[in-house]
């Protein structure tokens, strides 16, 4: 018998965070995050961490167990949550994994190879040559005619990823995206729940839990990591940081930082769902501010039924 794992997924601001502790709750089990950026402690505002009295006394795993300066990988989120849920299934208690990071998501629940065999410091030094040297849009450019599905979800400035794009097709002759669709059968017994709601109430719920965000001090949050030097690490590129490093160098205002991050937010929950939509074999349920008890009610009746099914 392969092990359970519920998966809820879905854009930003939906709903998924209450709807898996009274999972939890319900069904005897224990909570991990599917967000790559909550792993980084002190970023706690930005990344809409589960706080204390949120929990409800549930477990809560894959927050807060890196420094900031860190890096942190898909292939490193992969080891850590597969041995969580194992860790979980073992006490006899159900592991629900939850958040909208799908790529990470996806490679937990599926034997993804993340080429870690693959390094080359040689060749990773030879691409930084060539970047510091020809410039990103070279190294972005070879990408496009390389891998274009790959060169389309890495922006050229996020210069790690790039050159690990281009290590990877020069050591083992295969591309990131043939390596990410060498997809197994997953080696868990998942079931997968969607969050959605209507576009335009979607929105307008990201808009006001960044103004939230803003009274609960996101700006003191972002500039104390700002302050410390930690402009260019991984962690500061996420959604929620990177838009107020220009407000602190004055190159802009604090109400066009504001509006960036709510524009940047809107897009990022169109790729979410685009993602799981695209990626995933989803039990989806569509729901509003109004009804959302009422649909969780639902879910919790149709998982139970799922759970004995399986």
């Amino acid at each position: 018998m392969k092990q359970k794992v519920i998966a809820i997924v879905g854009p930003t601001a939906v709903g998924k965070t209450k709807l898996s502790v009274e999972l939890a709750k319900q069904f005897n089990g224990e909570i991990i995050s599917g967000d790559s950026m909550q792993v980084y402690r002190g970023m706690d505002i930005g990344t809409a961490k589960v706080r204390e009295d949120e929990k409800q006394s549930i477990p809560h795993y894959m927050i807060d167990i890196k420094e900031p300066d860190e890096d942190f990988s898909v292939a490193d989120f992969q080891g850590k949550v597969q041995d969580y849920i194992n860790d979980i299934t073992a006490k006899k208690r159900l592991p629900i994994l939850v958040g909208g990071s799908g790529l990470y998501i996806q490679s937990a629940l599926y034997n993804y190879n993340f080429t870690g065999d693959a390094r080359d410091p040689l060749r990773t030094a030879q691409l930084e040559s060539e970047l510091e040297k020809l410039g990103v849009n070279h190294l972005h450019d070879r990408l496009k005619r390389l891998d274009p599905e790959q060169a389309l979800k890495i922006h050229p400035n996020n210069h790690r990823r790039l050159i690990r794009a281009l290590e990877i097709i020069e050591t083992t002759g295969k591309t990131m995206t043939e390596y990410q669709k060498e997809q197994k059968e997953s080696p868990y017994d998942p079931i997968f729940i969607g969050l959605e709601m209507e576009r335009l109430m979607l929105y307008n719920r990201i808009n006001n839990r960044i103004d939230k965000m803003i009274q609960d001090g996101l700006l003191y949050e972002v500039h104390q990591l700002y302050s410390k030097g930690l402009e260019n690490h991984q962690s500061m590129r996420g959604i929620g940081y990177k838009e107020f490093i220009p407000y602190f160098k004055g190159d802009y205002s604090l109400e066009e930082a504001i509006e960036i991050l709510k524009r940047n937010s809107r897009r990022f929950a169109k790729r979410q769902y685009t993602w799981f939509k695209n990626r995933m074999d989803v039990n989806w349920y569509s729901v509003t501010t109004d009804t959302i008890d009422e649909k969780f009610r639902t879910i919790l009746t149709d998982i139970a039924g799922m759970l004995k099914e399986k």
